[in-house]
């Protein structure tokens, strides 16, 4: 089998193109260059809705959950219980013990805990050493380019 060279020129030369066609033709593009950017614009539309659809929706949520918050606030029992339990307010007569460090060691979350003994200890003098390091620094010998 032989490969056949096909010269484009030939194929080219081929093609008839009538004027309906050509008419035709010209109206695809000039289509595709009205609706292209139209679409586009489209897509970023739908996309920006999307969005503020989204955001429309947490805004309700947030309205609804301080809406509950209100009502509870509304209620007076809510509020002494909140009084006593976040600024220790007492009733006159009453005495409130506040227990520090309650917890057991193993119940304490690991950032409350110390990193670590060396680490917050020091084991040297810092100062005596940067002045060390100064004079040392100052006193060396540099050699002479030669």
């Amino acid at each position: 089998m032989t490969k056949r060279r096909v010269d484009v020129r030939d194929w080219v030369g081929g093609i008839r193109m009538s004027g309906f066609m050509g008419i035709m033709l010209g109206l695809v593009v000039l289509a595709s260059l009205v609706l292209v950017p139209t679409i586009g614009t489209y897509v970023d539309q739908r996309q920006q809705i999307a969005a503020l659809q989204h955001d429309v929706k947490a805004t309700q949520d947030e309205i609804t959950e301080l809406t509950a918050e209100r009502e509870r606030w509304r209620d007076e029992s809510y509020i002494v219980a909140q009084a006593r339990e976040r600024l220790y307010y007492r009733r006159p007569g009453e005495v409130v013990y506040l227990v520090a460090d309650d917890l057991p060691a193993d119940v304490i979350e690991p950032e409350q805990r110390p990193v670590s003994g060396s680490v917050q200890e020091t084991r040297h003098d810092w100062m005596t050493q940067f002045l060390r390091s100064v004079t040392e620094a100052g006193l060396a010998k540099t050699v002479a380019p030669g």
